[in-house]
């Protein structure tokens, strides 16, 4: 049997990068013409494992980035001013943009408002811990002071 290999994940064969080994006529007659394979040369191979390889380091670097994001925001407090009635009701509200924002100018890391795990925007005076979810699961913690803007 020939061997290929994968240049898009197959449900059925394997994930993209994977050598298998098929039918001659399935490789030629299917997955050659939709881009799915290409015949498994020395050349292919080797060039298959390298992207493997730099695909696996990328994963690490991007883990290791975001284990140093999730120590360096868990060390962070931000404070919000908002302006804000006698009893401490905000004329406004803080969500995830506005927080964002505030990650944004105190440390310099990009979090998408999505990532911030709000039930409700905030709208009272104090602290509030708020919940930031990094790539891999990875949870940090923040603790936001919204304040009175004077």
């Amino acid at each position: 049997m020939p061997q290929a290999i994968l240049l898009e994940d197959v449900e059925s064969l394997g994930q993209r990068g994977d050598p298998i080994d098929v039918s001659p006529g399935y490789l030629r007659n299917y997955l050659i013409p939709r881009k799915l394979a290409a015949p498994a040369t020395p050349g292919a191979l080797e060039e298959a494992q390298r992207r493997r390889d730099a695909a696996e380091q990328a994963a690490h670097q991007r883990e290791e980035r975001e284990k140093h994001a999730a120590s360096l925001l868990s060390k962070t407090v931000l404070t919000i001013h908002e302006r804000a009635g006698d009893d401490g009701q905000l004329f406004g509200s803080v969500g995830a943009k506005e927080i964002a924002a505030a990650i944004r100018s105190a440390r310099d890391l990009r979090i998408d408002r999505r990532q911030i795990r709000l039930d409700q925007p905030i709208r009272k005076i104090g602290t509030h811990m708020v919940e930031i979810e990094l790539a891999d699961g990875a949870v940090a913690t923040v603790k936001t002071i919204v304040a009175e803007e004077r």
